[in-house]
């Protein structure tokens, strides 16, 4: 064995992104489409992906599963604005992540809510069956 390394992988086609990050090809040409990846193209004019491809689509995924808007997430991976220095690009992300919290927290208060109404009924029958299986 010689104790070298396998060289890491810097292209990537279209079908081993999706299979790799569990979306369909489809999900990945749209979000090229809407300018949020561009990959480079083969002489065959197929796309051909680079490692800051695949890094992007893994930010967009997890953006796409915190419930960001695919306009919330070009601006905070800096594309919707090419000249945003890093400083500003944070401070949207800052900004748009508060939005989220408090969205979270309004949607558990109204499940709290909601729970609480459910356990009430549940007990107002609970008490009703009791009181009925009492008298007979």
């Amino acid at each position: 064995m010689s104790g070298k390394k396998p060289k890491e992988k810097t292209r990537f086609t279209i079908s081993e992104l999706a299979n790799e990050l569990d979306i369909s090809t489809r999900s990945i040409r749209f979000y090229e489409e809407k300018g949020l990846i561009m990959p480079e193209r083969s002489k065959g004019n197929h796309r051909v992906y680079t490692k800051r491809n695949r890094a992007r689509l893994k930010l967009i995924l997890r953006g796409k599963r915190l419930g960001y808007s695919l306009n919330e997430i070009s601006e905070m991976i800096g594309l919707a604005n090419v000249d945003m220095k890093e400083e500003d690009q944070l401070k949207k992300s800052l900004e748009y992540g508060e939005k989220k919290l408090a969205e979270i927290d309004e949607r558990m208060e109204s499940l709290q809510t909601l729970k609480d109404d459910l356990l009430s009924i549940r007990q107002k029958i609970e008490n009703r069956l009791a009181e009925i299986q009492n008298k007979s």
